[in-house]
């Protein structure tokens, strides 16, 4: 294996003596043999390719061939091979005004694997059940490749959870990685000293430039007492409940442990207050709808209360929303809002006249990272008739239907996924419950039960296959007295695609008219290329139905872009079930979540 070399090298040395003075370009240099990480790490590595597209001397080409065999060596290290056979070529041209091209042919040989393993705390922290999990999962284990990156990725992790347990003082005792070449083997030593655990200090808000909320108000929110052990996961809630309030513009939590007495870390959390006003405009179109705007104002903090206020128009030509709504903090049990809210609709389609007046009063709170809980009462009045039964003469007043309903709602909305804006990983979903009783502020008694659900999971680094459904149920003998807002529907963008927005289920005429219980489905499969956009293929199924399903299937195919403020998603879907039914077109914008 050393022979090619050292005739490369005296090649290159008759070049030298002979045209010393002469420059050559620099041109491709070809990696072969390894995979794709190893072969980037070696790319970097090399001079020959940070010379690449200029010209240099024989003699500095000369060296950096010569080098070329070392810095691929040490490239590779990190990876575990400690032993490999390199072999640098000068390619050889017939015209010699070319750049010159090289060749590195790599045999990794057998990797330096871990032989012995002491990973030990000592001290307070040997004890922490937590840290005894991470010493368990330090990588790489006995028998394991030797990575260098793993290895630091896993020694970092230790020490950062040192200090997010409260060991500030914590500190290598011993830290050794010997590699026996001969034998492909490395023994690692690796000893923290602990030291005690510190506490949780006096912990202090600040609002600059002025204070826009009592400080008791954001008090409620630690729910920890000064004395408790100290663990960084509490800031990282007290973080996300601020966050939560939508108050503040910024907000800095800062531990300080160098100022610690008694081993008590005092916390500055230091806030500034966002604009208190938030407008919104926009002009929207809808095939439905028609052409129309959408105005708002919210107040982020109406008083020192922190309470919030809410007024939103949306204005269209055959569908109009108004509504007011106002939040008060509700903190004694559980992160959430005590809302009011009051909507008022008005929509006149070709299908369907209807008004709707509703009164909401809700408690939410946060039960913990994953699982938030809404509990409501609902006031609502609403009136409705179909174009279909009532004809096409406008001079007829329709025979309007009315319904008014009184009942008590529950909401959980479930995410444990891994990142809510572009999640690889994971499970989402709602489930609610509705009941109410006839004579008990309802024309009508019924029990209502709709979930749905996502379940995410990657494939590769490039690839990602989500599964979606949804599953609603009514329990009533008076469904004809149930207005369309208690109904179920299917078809469109979150439902079943290749069909319109709510063209699947029970119909008068062309329009559907809302259903006792709904069942979708879907499953899709995503690429995405290195920009961030992508592709997708999803098949879609389902049914609105009273009695029996009556199954629609939809296929098709879209285009993806990952944006940093969120996914969108177009599509372009078919239904199955008629041979001339249409193409539809869907476009998505937002987090799932």
């Amino acid at each position: 294996m050393r022979a090619p070399r050292t005739l490369s090298l005296i090649a290159m040395l008759a070049l030298v003596l002979s045209g010393a003075a002469h420059a050559i370009e620099v041109g491709e240099v070809r990696i072969e043999g390894l995979d794709e990480e190893m072969t980037e790490n070696v790319r970097v590595s090399l001079s020959l390719v940070q010379a690449q597209g200029r010209d240099v001397s024989f003699r500095r080409l000369a060296y950096m061939l010569r080098e070329a065999e070392n810095e691929t060596r040490e490239a590779l290290e990190p990876f575990g091979f400690y032993d490999p056979e390199i072999r640098v070529e000068r390619e050889e041209s017939a015209d010699r005004g070319t750049p010159v091209r090289v060749r590195i042919e790599v045999a990794p040989g057998e990797p330096v694997r871990v032989r012995h393993s002491s990973i030990a705390i000592l001290g307070a922290g040997g004890e922490d059940r937590y840290l005894r999990r991470e010493l368990d999962a330090f990588a790489p284990a006995p028998g394991a490749v030797f990575d260098h990156p793993t290895y630091e990725s896993s020694k970092n992790r230790i020490s950062r959870r040192l200090a997010q347990r409260g060991y500030f003082d914590a500190d290598y005792s011993s830290r050794r990685v010997e590699v026996t070449r001969a034998e492909h083997a490395a023994d690692v030593e690796l000893v923290w000293t602990s030291g005690d655990r510190y506490d949780m200090g006096p912990l202090t808000f600040e609002q600059t430039p002025k204070e826009v909320v009592d400080t008791g108000l954001l008090e409620r929110l630690v729910y920890w007492e000064e004395g408790d052990y100290y663990h960084q996961g509490r800031l990282d809630r007290l973080r996300t409940s601020l966050q939560r309030l939508d108050y503040f513009s910024s907000i800095s939590i800062d531990p300080q442990p160098e100022n610690a007495v008694d081993r008590r870390v005092p916390i500055e959390v230091t806030l500034t207050p966002a604009p208190r006003k938030v407008q919104t405009a926009g002009l929207s179109y809808g095939t439905d709808s028609g052409a129309g705007f959408r105005l708002g104002e919210e107040r982020r903090y109406v008083n020192r209360r922190g309470h919030k206020a809410l007024a939103q128009i949306d204005w269209a030509q055959r569908r109009k929303t108004a509504t007011l709504q106002y939040r008060i903090p509700a903190f004694a049990w559980l992160d959430g809002w005590y809302t009011v809210s009051l909507q008022g609709a008005d929509e006149q389609t070709d299908y369907i006249d209807t008004r709707r007046l509703e009164l909401v009063g809700s408690r939410s709170g946060q039960f913990n990272e994953r699982l938030n809980l809404v509990a409501s009462v609902h006031a609502l009045r609403e009136r409705w008739a179909y174009v279909e039964e009532n004809g096409d003469d406008a001079t007829v007043e329709p025979d309007y239907r009315y319904a008014t309903f009184l009942y008590p709602s529950l909401r959980a909305e479930y995410v444990d996924v891994d990142d809510r804006l572009f999640p690889r990983d994971g499970i989402g979903g709602t489930l609610t419950l509705r009941s109410g009783l006839e004579g008990a502020g309802s024309d009508a008694s019924f029990a209502q039960l709709h979930a749905r659900a996502t379940w995410y999971r990657g494939i590769g680094e490039r690839n990602r296959l989500i599964v979606r459904g949804e599953v609603g149920t009514t329990w009533t003998d008076a469904l004809v007295a149930m207005p369309p807002s208690l109904r179920f529907y299917a078809g469109g963008d979150r439902s079943i695609r290749g069909y319109d927005w709510r063209e699947v289920g029970p119909r008068i005429g062309d329009f559907a008219v809302g259903a006792k219980n709904v069942t979708t489905g879907s499953v899709e499969f995503e690429h995405y290329f290195q920009n961030s956009f992508g592709f997708a293929v999803f098949v879609d199924s389902g049914s609105a139905y009273d009695d029996s399903p009556d199954w629609h299937t939809g296929v098709g195919a879209g285009v993806r872009w990952a944006s940093p403020v969120g996914p969108l998603r177009f599509d372009i879907a078919r239904g199955l079930d008629d041979p001339d039914s249409p193409f539809t077109l869907h476009l998505d914008i937002g987090a799932s979540f």
